[in-house]
């Protein structure tokens, strides 16, 4: 299970995020506390940003290294400002490539995606069946294989015709909840969304071990994490349930009864 962060408020540079916190993204890739699978996130990282000042789709800098064997990132995350931040670390499914196009965070126009979760089975479960019923726009749109993309894929689908994240998002749980029954199989998809103005998360599972996400709301900022990174009154999001962050950092959130 990846580990996944998410931040909107004022501009702070990257480190202060990914580095210097005590519980940072850093620290979750080695010595994460509340996995459900796996041991380590070693298997690449990314982070996304939007321009602190001007208009303009969002930066990426993603890796197949481990966060921590990086020697890039320190001078990188000093440098970099940002307002609004989406970051992953990865635990590769078994079977699934180390490969750049599988790293997120994944990008389309001025999107960022970022997803903690997995399709069980994916390759022989829903791998064809989610790729039937895209449009060739999203089609086109996946460069790798991870059943994050081919969510993320479902999303602009669903973007493209109500032009609201949270709709969006709703939409694609419920067509993955459609989708694994028809199947007979099973998901979790803690997932944040941003485009640069505001940012929706969801936290949900198809059976009963839902992965934990976590959201902080401080004076500057607002912070969605799948482990708190430093001390604060984090609260933990519900269970099948969706939170919403508008540009004035205003939150709400709603429970999803899709089953």
């Amino acid at each position: 299970m990846c580990r996944i962060l998410g931040y909107l408020g004022e501009p702070v540079q990257l480190d202060q995020l990914l580095l210097e916190p005590d519980h940072s993204l850093m620290v979750q890739s080695y010595q994460p506390k509340e996995m459900t699978a796996g041991l380590l996130n070693a298997d690449g990282f990314g982070v996304g940003w939007y321009h602190a000042t001007k208009a303009a789709e969002p930066y990426t800098y993603r890796s197949i290294q481990p966060i921590w064997s990086d020697l890039n990132l320190a001078n990188l995350s000093r440098y970099v400002e940002s307002g609004c931040i989406l970051a992953n670390v990865r635990s590769a499914t078994p079977g699934l490539a180390v490969d750049l196009s599988n790293c997120q965070p994944f990008q389309s126009g001025n999107l960022l995606f970022v997803h903690n979760g997995y399709i069980e089975q994916f390759r022989q479960t829903l791998y064809r069946p989610i790729r039937d019923r895209l449009s060739d726009r999203a089609y086109q749109s996946i460069h790798g294989l991870t059943d994050s993309e081919h969510i993320f894929a479902l999303f602009l689908d669903a973007f493209s015709v109500s032009a609201n994240l949270t709709d969006a998002l709703t939409h694609t749980l419920k067509e993955l909840v459609q989708l694994s029954q028809d199947h007979n199989t099973h998901f979790s998809a803690n997932i944040i969304i941003s485009d640069g103005q505001q940012m929706v998360a969801s936290r949900y599972a198809s059976r009963a071990i839902v992965p934990t996400l976590y959201w902080l709301q401080e004076k500057k900022a607002t912070l969605i994490a799948s482990e708190p990174c430093h001390a604060g009154d984090w609260q933990a999001l519900d269970e099948l349930s969706v939170l919403t962050i508008n540009h004035d950092r205003s939150m709400a959130t709603a429970s999803l009864n899709l089953l």
